[in-house]
């Protein structure tokens, strides 16, 4: 099968395209024919080497495919096979042809729902969805969502739109990803740094931070007292080793900050909210933001443009397309 691997740390440039044999899926695993993989920005922080060089030269990037289940493992329910859905990986294994996924990490994609939306959702939207809960948001209190133009900031600004969030911000540097934001659901659009909107609240209820980073300290000074904020991320790279001492010096405000993976989420209780999540999708509920389709041969590229910054929403790389290509 063709496969696109990390041979070297670094630029998009240590990617590589390559035909290996197949996974062969091992006990309470399924096979899975990928018709839809979503590019993260995970996969970047993995390639670039941000957390660290724990991940060996050859392995696939990515994490999360849609498909259609061909095989499974042994002591598996063969009743996965021939079912379309969508499929968590690991930290790697799914720009490929073919990808193995546990069967706790699986979601019945449903009907009206294609696999390209559904690997812009499947973990965005989860994810989202957990770390507004995460932040305690409450119907008529403000967020801050720096990081908004991808997949994951659009999903949660549709649903702080849904859980009633009074004021909606957000942070990007483009004047046309800021509009698209505000079509989104957002009320107020802030240059990188959290300023540039007269009107928007000076001081948040929760801030959702998806890019970390060296300037991830001055959004905790944008906490209103008893203020949230939740890292989701790191795409900008870690946050300096002083990063609460904003947090000490507002010690009376009651500030607090926390990190959210959905590693700490019981899996029945996950999968409940992505299928719920899904469901929304083929309602139109949730907007499906996919920025471009690409076939999985130019996954390069797809990492390049991240690192441009010039993404809205998710990348998804489509084997199909490469075949027709």
């Amino acid at each position: 099968m063709q496969a696109v691997t990390m041979e070297t740390y670094g630029s998009a440039d240590g990617m590589t395209v390559r035909e290996i044999p197949a996974p062969v899926p091992d006990a309470d695993q399924v096979l899975i024919r990928t018709e839809a993989i979503g590019v993260g920005g995970v996969d970047a922080v993995i390639r670039r080497g941000t957390l660290g060089q724990r991940f060996p030269a050859g392995q696939i990037l990515g994490s999360e495919v849609a498909g259609v289940v061909t095989a499974v493992g042994p002591d598996s329910d063969s009743a996965w096979i021939g079912r379309r859905v969508w499929g968590f990986t690991g930290l790697g294994g799914a720009y490929a042809e073919q990808a193995v996924a546990h069967v706790d990490d699986l979601t019945v994609i449903p009907e009206g729902l294609s696999s390209v939306d559904a690997v812009t959702l499947g973990s965005s939207a989860t994810v989202a969805h957990f770390a507004l809960a995460h932040a305690h948001l409450d119907a008529g209190e403000s967020v801050l969502i720096r990081g908004a133009a991808g997949s994951i900031g659009i999903a949660a600004i549709e649903l702080a739109v849904r859980a009633g969030a009074r004021d909606i911000a957000v942070t990007t540097s483009s004047v046309d990803r800021g509009e698209r934001l505000r079509q989104a659901g957002a009320h107020h659009v802030l240059d990188r740094s959290g300023q540039g909107a007269p009107n928007a609240p000076e001081l948040f209820d929760v801030v959702i931070d998806i890019v970390g980073g060296p300037a991830m300290p001055r959004f905790l000074d944008l906490l209103a007292p008893s203020g949230r904020m939740v890292m989701v991320g790191a795409i900008a790279g870690f946050p300096p080793e002083d990063f609460a001492a904003p947090l000490l010096r507002s010690f009376q405000q009651s500030r607090s900050i926390a990190t959210f993976s959905l590693d700490s989420i019981p899996v029945p209780r996950r999968n409940a909210v992505r299928a719920s999540l899904l469901d929304a999708g083929a309602r139109g509920e949730l907007t499906s933001a996919v920025h471009s389709v690409l076939p999985l041969s130019q996954a390069a590229d797809a990492h390049r443009e991240m690192d441009r910054g010039s993404v809205f929403g998710r990348i998804v790389l489509t084997p199909q397309v490469a075949e027709q290509a």
